[in-house]
């Protein structure tokens, strides 16, 4: 039998969304830095303009250290309301093109659009059709990247930002790839970069040339997905309203922790990276789950439910604390911890843990 045809990816991504929102309403603040976010002492960017990452400054970075990379940064408070209220503007975008639509979060979604609903001829052409529609509606710009496979789909969407496009037919997939710093592969964060860096592995052909079996042996569990990225294959499908089980965030540290105050301390940045997941989503959730891994890999996790939504950050990491406490002291030290929100309630964004 014939292989089927290869399905029509589109990945649309926002540009500086939260930022770009921000800008768009205050045409005082069109040009400048602007940060979305707190700027008190142990505040959290929540996203950055282009002009204030031309400084270094990005999402889930301290605020203190934002402001040290740019002392003329604006913060701004966010308005997660009016960011939900655009989303569902956009979304309804995607909706006269396919009902494939997968949402990662309020401002990226994959859209499969094998079928041309509207005789448009391409998936280039319905990507740029979209994106004329959200300018022209929102006032704001999106990036997409178009191939065929959500993997490549999601790399090429950030190539030509801001307002990009990128097309990648399935020709020119592997080759794609190829050329891409693995440090960009989505799942691959900095501490797996640096482990890539120590064997050698810089790109994707540097990933490629690796046997599974290497790969088992360093990465375990995310050994098949790595293996399979470096060739350019994935399989899976645009997965409409799939329901939202876990946003969280989670961070390996360099070398392991085991007194309370710096535990404590991490557990702050870990908390600050998932909630500003958490928004992003919308998401609210009644169950708080800590993870800890131990020095020798032994890994425990502990949870605490309420008969509430979780609607606060200060919440989210009040009941993190107390978990973290239960499990006190660590004499031998550990070497990650994560904070995630579950049993959400009436949203449909899938979202998992980051890799820190």
């Amino acid at each position: 039998m014939a292989d089927p045809a290869p399905r029509k990816i589109i990945h649309v991504d926002m540009d500086a969304f939260y930022a770009s929102v921000e800008q768009r309403d205050a045409p005082a603040l069109r040009g400048r830095p602007v940060a979305v976010g707190g700027a008190r002492a142990r505040g959290v960017v929540a996203a950055a303009s282009y002009e204030a990452r031309t400084f270094g400054v990005r999402s889930a970075m301290p605020s203190v250290t934002a402001l040290r990379r740019c002392p003329d940064l604006v913060f701004v408070p966010p308005r997660f309301d009016v960011y939900r209220a655009i989303s569902q503007q956009i979304r309804s975008i995607f909706a006269d093109y396919t009902d494939l639509i997968e949402p990662l979060s309020l401002d990226e979604a994959y859209l499969d659009v094998t079928v041309d609903r509207h005789a448009l001829g391409s998936a280039r052409a319905i990507a740029q059709a979209i994106r004329a529609r959200i300018a022209e509606e929102t006032g704001l710009t999106a990036s997409a990247g178009v191939s065929y496979n959500k993997f490549i789909a999601k790399l090429a969407s950030d190539q030509n930002k801001p307002d990009g496009l990128c097309v990648i037919p399935p020709a020119a997939g592997a080759a794609f790839v190829a050329a891409l710093p693995v440090k960009r592969f989505h799942g691959v964060g900095p501490v797996t970069a640096r482990r890539m860096e120590a064997l050698g592995i810089l790109t994707g052909a540097d990933l490629r040339a690796q046997p599974l079996a290497v790969l088992e042996a360093h990465f375990r569990s995310h050994a098949a997905y790595l293996h399979a990225a470096a060739r350019g294959e994935d399989h899976r499908p645009v997965r409409a309203d799939r329901p939202t089980k876990s946003v969280g965030a989670e961070r390996t540290f360099e070398t392991n922790l085991s007194a309370p105050d710096e535990l404590h301390d991490a557990l702050t940045r870990v908390a600050d990276a998932a909630w500003t997941r958490i928004e992003r989503h919308g998401a609210r959730g009644r169950t708080v789950t800590l993870k800890l891994r131990h020095a020798d890999f032994r890994t425990v996790t502990r949870a605490h439910s309420q008969a509430t939504p979780v609607g606060e950050r200060s919440r989210f990491l009040e009941l993190g604390e107390a978990l973290l406490g239960g499990l006190l002291p660590v004499p031998n030290g550990v070497r990650l911890l994560g904070l995630t929100l579950s049993g959400i309630v009436g949203e449909e964004t899938p979202a998992q843990p980051t890799l820190l």
